[in-house]
């Protein structure tokens, strides 16, 4: 039987989030309806919550729930090394292997001319101004193994080139053409910790 009314509307909506099918979004739907009220409507507020609290932290564009993020607002990370990311989940995908004491930078996306995205598009300014107001040694460069990701990459070196920095980039532990949010924990901190600089090929 096909579904209508706000059941239907419920499955179009579940049906949007990533990888998740038409079949899916149903059983999610009609699971919702049979569990205890209690427990949908706890679902319900943590999605609300989640969209009215989270912001972005002032220092390194990542998700946070204050001006700063939980890292950024940690006095134990070495804030002379910033790891540079294209999305917050690259984020906890990293703080996954526990390999990395440093802070990071978010871009909030990488280079792509076919669909528009250029440098202005991304928050490279705020990563040159970290690094020309001092106190950072390193940037490792840990965009994602991909076309856009290498093309990215190249272009923050050129821009990072002579401003008395090391630029380093993960050892291609990393699958080619892979993204970092599905590269095993394990993989990713070993990748971290055989890191190169740009001059190493």
């Amino acid at each position: 039987m096909k579904a209508s009314g706000v059941i239907a509307s419920l499955i179009e909506q579940l049906a949007k989030l990533p990888g998740v099918g038409k079949k899916s979004a149903e059983r999610m739907a009609y699971h919702i309806l049979n569990v205890p009220r209690e427990e949908a409507d706890g679902l319900a507020d943590a999605i609300r919550a989640v969209r009215e609290r989270i912001g972005k932290c002032k220092k390194c564009g990542s998700l946070a729930e204050a001006d700063l993020c939980a890292v950024c607002s940690d006095s134990k990370r070495d804030a002379s090394v910033v790891c540079v990311v294209e999305m917050p989940r690259d984020v906890s995908q990293i703080e996954k292997t526990g390999a990395f004491r440093g802070l990071y930078h978010v871009l909030m996306g990488r280079l792509s001319p076919l669909e528009g995205i250029g440098p202005k598009d991304l928050r490279i300014k705020e990563l040159v101004g970290r690094v020309e107001r001092g106190g950072v040694r390193e940037v490792i460069i840990a965009t994602n193994a991909t076309v856009d990701g290498d093309a990215t990459a190249a272009y923050l070196e050129k821009v990072l080139r002579g401003r008395k920095v090391r630029v380093t980039r993960p050892a291609r532990g990393l699958p080619a053409g892979s993204a970092i949010e599905f590269v095993d924990a394990g993989v990713l901190g070993e990748a971290l910790k055989a890191r190169r600089t740009s001059e190493e090929g």
